[in-house]
């Protein structure tokens, strides 16, 4: 290949092959599916009796921070019912004729996922609202004086909405999703589970110790769990024995600078801003999002989670701020009134 190349071409075959690794780690029916377990009990019941009927299934909205494993699920869906999935996101509908162009060409019964819901533009929520309700889909043809309104009546769907964001999403949308559900982050337990799973099919040797101290350090989430697994494997072939032991884990997720409670390098900064720079807080997300440097929306909707539910920060009125559990893991003193609780 030629050193003038694009990169985007150089880089293409890699990033379709990581891509099609990450679909292989899928579960692809309700009983591979690990965790979660009142959710998945709920949906086999819905998908036994909407089968039974002959019927689509109700409209689902699955919520839940990123890699929790709501397309999957969403897929899951599909299979289970063995009819077509049909996927696209929120940002990606942008005119009433994108949605129509989707509506109209499903087949019956189909599963139509759309991720990111929440951020669907208000003015297109409406379209939606008959089509899940009656089925129909009421499109203005021509314009000005001569404009008339047409109803195309379209096939039984199932419009199942993933978001991370449930509270961005209008009450009237929100309440025409007959299923609603949470995803919640998983215990090192059921991780543990994932990662073994996930080992078998990449053809990776995996100790049980070596499973666990992944695990432990996934943030309670399967993607981060199946990405720590592939970056371990790849340390255990080049520098050990290509067996991914507890001692393999712990020196390759310390070269990634993930520490023992899954804590990245990013994750650190933050602490280290509210901690270091703010004096514990409270501080406001848009002075620390320029603080480290990254998205406010990032912040709040990848790490921030998962650091309150370390209970390292906490959410207050006037901002951020730190808890004494924030500094401790920094090997910083706490200021004495974050010692003593009373920020908080």
């Amino acid at each position: 290949m030629s050193l003038d190349a694009p990169a985007e071409r150089i880089q293409t075959p890699y990033l379709v092959a990581e891509d099609e690794l990450d679909r292989s780690l899928r579960p692809r029916t309700l009983p591979e599916f690990v965790g979660q377990e009142t959710l998945r009990e709920q949906l086999a019941v819905a998908i036994e009796a909407s089968a039974a009927r002959g019927e689509a299934l109700d409209h689902v909205l699955l919520a839940g921070p990123p890699g929790l494993g709501k397309t999957s699920l969403a897929q899951i869906v599909a299979a289970e019912l063995e009819v077509p999935f049909v996927q696209t996101a929120g940002p990606a509908l942008e005119r009433k004729g994108d949605i129509a162009a989707f509506l109209t060409a499903l087949e019956p019964r189909s599963v139509f996922f759309v991720d990111e819901i929440h951020r669907l533009a208000r003015t297109l929520e409406e379209t939606f609202y008959p089509a899940m309700e009656d089925r129909r889909l009421p499109i203005t043809v021509g314009q000005g004086a001569g404009a008339r309104v047409v109803t195309l009546e379209l096939p039984p769907f199932t419009l199942v909405g993933a978001t991370t964001r449930t509270g961005l999403l209008t009450t009237p949308l929100r309440d025409r999703f007959g299923i609603q559900a949470r995803l919640e982050h998983y215990t090192v337990e059921e991780l543990a589970v994932i990662v073994r799973r996930s080992a078998g099919i990449l053809d990776v040797e995996l100790e049980e110790r070596g499973a666990s101290a992944i695990a432990a350090r996934s943030r309670g989430t399967p993607r981060v769990a199946n990405r720590l697994l592939k970056r371990v494997r790849d340390y255990a072939e080049v520098r050990m024995e290509g067996v991914v032991t507890a001692a393999a884990a712990e020196a390759a997720l310390e070269l990634l600078e993930v520490d023992e409670l899954g804590l990245d390098r990013l994750d650190r900064e933050i602490l280290g801003a509210i901690c270091a720079k703010f004096a514990g807080g409270p501080v406001g997300l848009s002075t620390l999002a320029v603080a480290v440097g990254e998205e406010q929306d990032t912040i709040e909707d990848v790490y921030e989670p998962y650091l309150l539910q370390q209970g390292l920060i906490k959410r207050t009125p006037r901002g951020r701020a730190a808890t004494p559990a924030a500094f401790a893991h920094l090997g910083l003193p706490a200021p004495a009134e974050a010692a003593a609780g009373s920020l908080f």
